[in-house]
């Protein structure tokens, strides 16, 4: 604990000079002895090939331990990798595992994924319904993405019942976050009025604190 402690202080620069250099050597100590978030920050650095040679493969492995361990980030982290065939076979089963077990410790990006990984039936048995508290929650908490998945299931009415206003609602907010979707623009735009002027006074408090959030 000490060691991975020391090792973030070591990467921000808290209580003395930023040293990666020294922040990689604890993290690699820590995860020797079986620390999970240093496991995991250290394959960060294997992913990212600034500190190390960028090796996939052990960051997928250091992945795992910390993963085992319980670790959501490194459950994503891992999952990313299966996914996308790097340092591990690609895998849609393994990687949706991997994200239902992060998702279930509330990841933001894992809760996401997973969702989509549910609807479309990818890795794991196809279930819209089960995708909608996922985005929910991911949408709550302020993802872009997930609020335009959210939208897109109350637009088609696929997983959650039909509902106009809550498809605008979500839709604008995605929007205003950075997601837009050419299916969602046409849908506010063809919906009856009264409907969209639900969904814009809905959307009226998010769009402020997006707002009031950039700089």
């Amino acid at each position: 604990e000490a060691m991975f402690a020391l090792a973030v202080f070591r990467m921000t620069g808290r209580a003395g000079a930023r040293n990666p250099q020294d922040a990689a050597k604890l993290f690699e100590a820590a995860a020797k002895l079986g620390h999970a978030l240093a496991a995991y920050n250290l394959g960060l650095f294997y992913l990212e090939g600034q500190m190390f040679p960028q090796d996939f493969a052990r960051a997928a492995q250091l992945f795992r331990a910390a993963a085992d361990a319980g670790s959501p980030d490194a459950q994503y982290a891992l999952a990313t990798l299966y996914m996308e065939g790097k340092g591990v076979p690609k895998d849609a089963r393994e990687a949706a595992r991997l994200l239902g077990r992060a998702a279930l410790a509330q990841h933001i990006d894992a809760e996401v994924e997973y969702a989509i990984a549910l609807f479309n039936g990818t890795g794991v048995p196809k279930n819209e319904a089960a995708a909608g508290p996922y985005l929910r929650r991911a949408a709550q908490f302020g993802n872009p993405v997930a609020q335009s998945r959210l939208a897109f299931m109350y637009a088609t009415g696929r997983g959650l019942p039909a509902n106009a206003a809550q498809a605008a609602k979500w839709h604008m907010i995605a929007k205003a976050g950075g997601t837009s979707d050419p299916f969602l623009e046409d849908f506010v735009r063809r919906m009856k009025p009264e409907d969209r002027t639900s969904a814009e006074e809905a959307a009226k408090p998010w769009l402020a604190l997006i707002a009031k959030a950039r700089p």
